[in-house]
C-alpha cells in the first residue's frame, strides 16, 4: 500500500512539472478534435468497392502493436515534438482489424509459418514455407504435393506486374513464402541443405527465387552470397571471407535471372544505392537489386553510398511496376525491425519501424486510394513493452520516473521480457544511471536472460485503405489477409463476384454484382 502511495506522489509532481501544450487544458480542444474524427468516420459510409489494381502489402516484421506505439512517439520525437500526439502514416488508414498470428504447431510463431499464412493463404507449420502443415520441418520428402501458391503468383497469372522488396536478404523468412516452397526456412542456399535433402529433389531458396517465377519484375534486398558459386569474392567486401558466395554448384544465379528474361525486355542487375537511384525505370522491365551480401544494414547504421533506404527502394518499385496498365501486387517487408528486437536493440528497431513508416506514406504518394488497396501489417509481436508511467515527452528510450521497490534502482520505461538486456553487477541488477539508454547498441532491460530475445503470441493489427478495405475488421486468422487482398482485384480462385469482361460504369468504376448492391441498398435503409 505505501509502494502506491509513492507511486501516485511522483505522478502528481511529475503532473504539475511536464509541459504540454496549453491548447490540451482546454476541454473544447479534445471535443474539436473528437467530432473531426467523427465526420470521417461517418464518410466511411460511402464504401469503396471498386476492383483493385493494385495491391500492396507491408510487413514489419515483429511490428507488434507495442512497437507502433513506441515508433509513433519515436518519430514525434525526432521531429522535436513530444511525441505521443504523432500520427504514423499507417494511423491514417480507415480500418484497422487484430491478426491471429498462430502457427499450426505452435502457440507463439516464427516468420516462415506467418508469412505462408498471409501470402498463401493457409496457416503451416513453424519453420517451413509455401507449404501446407502436412510438411513434416526439415523433411524434404514431405514436401512433395504439399506445394502452396502465393497471392504474388495469383497477380501474376491474372497479368499483374509483381515485386519483393525487403530489408532482409531475399531468401529470408517473409519474401521467400512468396515465390518457395522448402521444409526448411534455413535452406537459403544449396550449402545450407542436407545431403539428403538434394538427392531427394529439393532446391534451395535462392534457385527457387530465380526459376519459380522468372518474370517476377522487382527484386529488391540482401543476400549476394546466396546467389554466387562457393568461395566468389563478394564485389563490396572483397576481402571479407564472410561475404564470400555460398553456392556449391557452382552456378551464377544472377547471371541465370538475367537469361530467362524474354526477347526484347530490359532486365538490370545493381549492388549499391548510387545504380539504383541513378536507373531510368522507364527502360528497365526486369529489376534486381541486392544490396549486401546478407541483410541489409540497419537504418540507423546505413551507409547511404551503397546502401539504399526502404524508402527508395519502394520508389524505384513502384516506378517499375506501375508501368503495367494491368496493375501490380507489391510486397514490402520491414525486415530487421525484428533483429532489432531479437538483439534487445530497441533504438535500432524503432528507428526501423519509423523508416517502415516513411515507406508507407511515400507509396500513398505515388499511388492512389482510389484504384490501390494497401494493407499494412506484422507477422508477430515481441516480449516488448513500454510502460512505468513516464511522464508526457518522456524520451522513449528514457528511465521510468521512479525506482525499483526492491533495490531502489531506476529502470528504462521500455522493457523486454526476456533476451540479453539481462545483466547482473556485483551480484545485483545493473545501476543504469549515466548509461546512454538512447544509444543504437544500448541492451534494453530484460526480465529473463536470454542470447536473443524471443518473439511474442499476441494479435498483431491490420491496417487497411483503399478498394475493399472495409473486410478487415475485426479479429481475424491471418490466412484470410490474402483472400480479402485477391477479392478486391478479382485474382485467385475466389472470382464469382467478378464479371468475365469487368464492365464498367461511365466513370471507369467497377460494377458491383446486382446481389451485393441490393444488399448495400437494404443496409442503408435499414440504418
Amino acid at each position: 500500500m505505501m509502494l502506491h502511495w509513492l507511486i501516485l506522489l511522483v505522478m502528481v509532481e511529475l503532473s504539475q512539472s511536464v509541459t504540454f501544450p496549453d491548447k490540451e487544458k482546454n476541454p473544447q480542444y479534445w471535443r474539436d478534435q473528437a467530432m473531426q474524427t467523427l465526420r470521417r468516420a461517418l464518410a466511411l459510409q460511402e464504401l469503396n468497392t471498386k476492383t483493385a489494381t493494385n495491391l500492396i502489402i507491408f510487413l514489419g516484421d515483429g511490428m507488434g502493436i507495442s512497437t507502433v506505439t513506441a515508433a509513433r512517439i519515436l518519430k514525434g520525437q525526432m521531429a522535436g515534438q513530444l511525441g505521443e500526439e504523432t500520427q504514423l502514416e499507417m494511423d491514417k488508414f480507415p480500418y484497422v482489424a487484430l491478426s491471429k498470428t498462430y502457427n499450426t504447431d505452435t502457440q507463439v510463431p516464427d516468420s516462415a509459418g506467418t508469412a505462408t499464412a498471409f501470402l498463401c493463404g493457409v496457416k503451416t507449420n513453424m519453420g517451413t514455407l509455401g507449404v501446407s502443415a502436412a510438411t513434416v520441418p526439415g523433411h524434404c520428402n514431405t514436401t512433395r504435393g504439399n506445394e502452396l501458391d502465393s497471392i504474388l503468383k495469383w497477380a501474376k497469372e491474372a497479368g499483374k506486374s509483381v515485386g519483393v522488396v525487403t530489408t532482409t536478404h531475399v531468401t529470408h523468412a517473409t519474401p521467400a513464402a512468396a515465390y518457395a516452397h522448402s521444409a526448411d526456412r534455413n535452406w537459403y542456399s544449396d550449402r545450407d541443405m542436407p545431403p539428403e535433402a538434394i538427392t531427394q529433389g529439393c532446391k534451395d531458396i535462392a534457385r527457387q527465387l530465380v526459376e519459380n517465377i522468372p518474370d517476377m519484375e522487382v527484386i529488391l534486398g540482401g543476400g549476394r552470397k546466396y546467389m554466387y558459386p562457393w568461395d566468389t569474392p563478394d564485389v563490396e567486401y572483397p576481402d571479407d571471407p564472410m561475404s564470400n558466395g555460398t553456392r556449391q554448384d557452382g552456378q551464377n544465379l544472377t547471371s541465370i535471372w538475367e537469361e530467362k528474361k524474354p526477347p526484347g525486355k530490359i532486365s538490370q542487375y545493381v549492388w549499391n544505392r548510387d545504380q539504383l537511384i541513378d536507373l531510368d525505370p522507364e527502360n528497365v522491365d526486369y529489376l534486381m537489386g541486392l544490396f549486401e551480401p546478407g541483410h541489409l544494414l540497419y537504418e540507423q547504421q546505413r551507409t547511404n553510398s551503397t546502401d539504399p533506404s526502404l524508402s527508395e527502394m519502394v520508389h524505384v518499385a513502384i516506378q517499375i511496376l506501375n508501368k503495367n496498365p494491368q496493375g501490380f501486387f507489391l510486397l514490402v517487408e520491414g525486415g530487421r525491425i525484428d533483429h532489432g528486437h531479437h538483439a534487445g536493440k530497441a533504438s535500432l528497431a524503432l528507428h526501423e519501424t519509423v523508416e517502415f513508416d516513411r515507406a508507407i506514406g511515400l507509396a500513398g504518394d505515388l499511388t492512389s486510394e482510389n484504384d490501390t488497396l494497401t494493407v499494412v501489417t506484422a507477422d508477430h509481436s515481441h516480449v516488448f513493452t513500454h510502460g512505468g508511467h513516464p511522464p508526457r515527452g518522456n524520451s522513449i528510450f528514457g528511465l521510468a520516473p521512479y525506482t525499483s521497490d526492491i533495490d531502489g534502482k531506476p529502470f528504462t520505461s521500455i522493457l523486454y521480457g526476456n533476451g540479453p538486456g539481462y545483466k547482473i553487477v556485483q551480484g545485483g541488477r545493473e545501476n543504469i544511471s549515466g548509461v546512454d539508454t538512447a544509444d543504437a547498441n544500448y541492451h534494453a532491460q530484460s526480465a529473463v536472460p536470454l542470447d536473443q530475445e524471443t518473439h511474442g503470441g499476441e494479435d498483431v493489427a491490420i491496417f487497411a485503405k483503399g478498394p475493399m478495405a472495409h473486410l478487415l475488421h475485426g479479429v481475424h486468422e491471418q490466412n484470410y489477409i490474402p483472400y480479402v487482398m485477391a477479392y478486391a482485384a478479382c485474382i485467385g480462385q475466389n472470382k464469382d463476384h467478378c464479371t468475365d469482361s469487368q464492365y464498367s460504369n461511365d466513370s471507369g468504376e467497377t460494377l458491383l454484382p446486382c446481389l451485393t448492391l441490393l444488399s448495400m441498398l437494404i443496409a442503408r435503409f435499414i440504418i
